[in-house]
């Protein structure tokens, strides 16, 4: 009976396997060839992200300038451009976390109008301050999105059906409230201006310098937290053109909305709507909770695959509860919004095509409705573009089927699109 000799055992970081392992690749430092020949795989695999809708903006753009060239990029057109994406922008933030467990929420825009009824109403009746109001609203859409979870989530209805039912029942709620062919006028001056008011010069360029600070500060700290700990990183040379392309973004909106946009010379119109500033900060705290929170992680984990989150020791009741929640609280904002925009609230406000726009704005953005795949920036992206096909054919007199026919028409191509690059990254095993 032969013997072998043993060999020395062999350390795991001395092995061919460990060197060429997807860990390994953790501690190797990116060049601009390597880190974009690696965008191109993620490409190449289905991992489209945000780009077809930024194509699809592009395109949206050109395409309206060159038939409106006087009017369409105007300072006036622009500002108004921005103020129309923002209740759409905002109630499609709210829809990127139910979407990312595959889930649907049908009463998102019934809800925005309830609980705008709600504020409107304590504002006229009550004679309450604006920030009570505005409170109260928020609770208002906390309480319905808590309701819709715990019903999908404990009950286990399907949220289409438990959806439904609230997008029937909430319509009667505001139409109690206000009253069949009633209208609740909002005249808070705090409230009103959110839409229709524009900020101080000063205070525009001091935000915009923020921002940029702020964020280029955000991603060299990120860098050099990355290079201290070895972890594979971007290289420097595009973190400095990420930076750079934000700043000139930036500055530039900034530039453009602070000048005057009044058509009469002794009036001066100019300044960032007061809305742009708490768009910023939603998308900024939506994007906080989703890429840099434990929680974040656990609701891709759930969209992902529920059953494995659930054997790894996650609560995929209280995942699904809370996104309900925040969903129909940030419909709540978009109501508020909204009302500052028409300056009033009906019974119908956030019933028709609200919802459809939102759902459209999220996925042409690059949310999947496969659940697993979303970003906040999904949300704003797809916004632009759904307010750049209603704004862009106002100006051009279109009839309201044509913009019906091209809305829809995006969002069957970016759900194709979806559809494909998911078959796309599971072939690749992505």
């Amino acid at each position: 009976m032969s013997t072998e000799t043993p060999q020395p055992a062999e350390t795991v970081a001395d092995t061919p396997l460990m060197e060429d392992s997807a860990f390994s690749a953790d501690t190797r430092v990116q060049t601009v060839s390597t880190a974009l020949q690696g965008y191109g795989t993620r490409l190449r695999s289905g991992d489209l992200g945000s780009l077809p809708a930024i194509f699809g903006l592009a395109v949206l753009v050109i395409l309206f300038y060159g038939l409106r060239p006087e009017t369409f990029l105007s300072k006036l057109n622009l500002a108004n451009l921005l103020t129309q994406a923002m209740p759409v922008s905002i109630l499609a933030m709210g829809l990127v976390f139910v979407l990312l467990l595959g889930e649907i929420d049908l009463s998102a825009g019934v809800a925005s109008g309830s609980a705008a009824a709600v504020m409107g109403k304590l504002l006229i009746d009550g004679g309450v301050d604006w920030a009570v109001a505005v409170l109260a609203a928020m609770v208002t859409g906390l309480v319905i999105g808590g309701v819709i979870g715990a019903l999908v989530a404990i009950v286990r209805i399907p949220s289409f059906v438990v959806t439904l039912a609230f997008f029937l029942g909430l319509q009667g709620i505001a139409l109690k409230l206000i009253g069949e062919g009633g209208t609740v006028p909002v005249h808070d001056d705090v409230i009103n201006a959110l839409a229709n008011k524009n900020m101080p010069i000063w205070l525009g360029w001091t935000l915009a310098v923020v921002c940029v600070v702020a964020f280029a500060a955000f991603q060299l700290f990120r860098q050099q937290r990355q290079a201290a700990k070895g972890l594979s990183r971007s290289p420097m040379a595009l973190v400095l053109a990420r930076i750079v392309v934000i700043a000139i973004i930036v500055i530039g909106a900034t530039a453009v909305l602070n000048q005057n946009r009044a058509r009469v010379s002794t009036i001066f119109l100019g300044g960032v709507p007061w809305g742009v500033p708490l768009v910023i900060v939603l998308f900024i705290v939506c994007t906080f909770v989703l890429q840099r929170t434990t929680y974040g992680r656990h609701l891709y984990a759930v969209g992902g695959n529920a059953e494995a989150a659930r054997r790894a020791g996650i609560s995929v009741v209280r995942i699904r509860m809370s996104v309900f929640m925040i969903g129909s609280m940030l419909a709540a904002i978009s109501g508020i919004i909204l009302a500052s925009r028409l300056g009033s609230v009906t019974p119908d406000a956030g019933a028709g095509n609200t919802l459809l726009y939102a759902v459209g704005a999220a996925v042409i953005g690059g949310t999947s409705l496969f659940g697993g795949k979303g970003k906040a920036r999904d949300a704003l992206i797809g916004g632009l573009v759904i307010a750049t096909i209603d704004n862009g054919l106002g100006l051009l007199g279109a009839k309201a089927y044509l913009n019906y026919l091209i809305t829809g028409g995006f969002l069957l191509l970016a759900a194709s699109i979806d559809a494909l690059a998911r078959r796309r990254r599971s072939a690749t095993g992505r």
